[in-house]
């Protein structure tokens, strides 16, 4: 019987052991699923006790920090603009002079970016970062021209013009010379109710659609709205009816409903359904609905409102109507 010789190693070294390839295929394999078990243990250690892994993810919380801070900002900052005009008398600050109005609309332009950055931050979904670097500017510029516009609208209604009434129809542009300059003030108007506006509220309409994208959870899942937000509910429809008047925006906000609710439906074919942030942005736009829908049953019938606002989406301001039926019983 033939015996397998094996060499002698020299003094000093190990023994070479000649293994046939297909022992090493094997050692191979044996390597590579001690490894992945090794991996998988260490994933199962890293794991909390007591936790399934097939359990279902917890339940996203309501922000009540960024609602609040919106609301707190808009109501603040942006409302109250016209109420310090009203409250603070003119003369504490000279026409030449940015008054109280102005520096609030200046903490408003700064606040807004980071209100709409937050939620951006918060949103599973967003935009490309050169998208939202252009609407961050964009909500910036639209501020910055509202801002200029509206301190020279608001001392033009310190000399009586009237917000009620197209712009060459107002008795103090009549009494300009050279009448030219009347197409300049037309083009503040157009700085201040159009592009302006447009460069403001788009960007803030996008951010909240696609906030609300990612507020959705399985059935199982469903929530109700904590009373924080039944709290919130009022002031944010409020300001969303604000919106919609005194900045003219009916034509973004519906179509951002429309939006929303054609996401709801086929959210709800995948079995995913609002959560509470979902659910509290659908009842403050539908209570914005219902209250731009009285809002403008109530002035329907007015026809120097109706000139003012032509065609077919008949949306009077706030401001106007306070020229209009407000102003000269306060004089008097």
């Amino acid at each position: 019987m033939a015996t397998r010789k094996t060499a002698r190693a020299p003094a000093g070294q190990a023994p070479q052991l000649h293994c046939p390839p297909v022992s090493l295929r094997v050692l191979g394999l044996c390597l590579r699923v001690s490894a992945e078990d090794q991996a998988s243990a260490g994933r199962a250690s890293r794991r909390p006790a007591g936790s399934d892994p097939d359990a279902p993810s917890p339940k996203p919380r309501f922000h009540l920090d960024l609602w609040l801070g919106f609301a707190v900002q808009n109501w603040i900052l942006d409302v109250g603009q016209p109420v310090v005009m009203l409250v603070l008398p003119p003369a504490w600050f000279p026409l030449n002079r940015p008054g109280a109005a102005e520096f609030l609309h200046v903490l408003y332009g700064i606040s807004t970016p980071l209100i709409l950055l937050q939620m951006l931050e918060r949103s599973p979904r967003t935009l490309p970062r050169p998208a939202v670097h252009l609407g961050i500017i964009a909500v910036v510029m639209g501020t910055s021209l509202h801002l200029a516009a509206d301190s020279i609208i608001r001392r033009l209604l310190l000399i009586g013009y009237e917000l009620h009434l197209p712009v060459r129809e107002n008795p103090v542009m009549k009494t300009l010379r050279p009448s030219s300059l009347i197409d300049a003030f037309e083009l503040l108007f157009y700085f201040d109710d159009t592009l302006g506006h447009l460069m403001w509220y788009v960007p803030l309409f996008l951010v909240l659609f696609l906030f609300f994208s990612g507020c959705f959870i399985h059935r199982k899942q469903e929530e109700k709205m904590p009373p924080a937000a039944w709290i919130l509910l009022v002031p944010n429809a409020a300001y969303y009816w604000y919106l919609i008047t005194e900045g003219q925006t009916f034509i973004l906000f519906i179509f951002t409903f429309f939006a929303m609710t054609a996401t709801v439906m086929h959210q709800r074919r995948r079995g995913m359904v609002p959560d509470g942030n979902g659910v509290f942005m659908l009842y403050s736009f539908c209570a914005a609905l219902l209250l731009v829908a009285l809002w403008v049953s109530c002035l329907w019938s007015d026809g120097v409102l109706r000139k003012k606002h032509p065609g077919l989406i008949y949306v009077p301001q706030p401001r106007a109507v306070y020229t209009l039926h407000l102003r000269h019983k306060d004089h008097t």
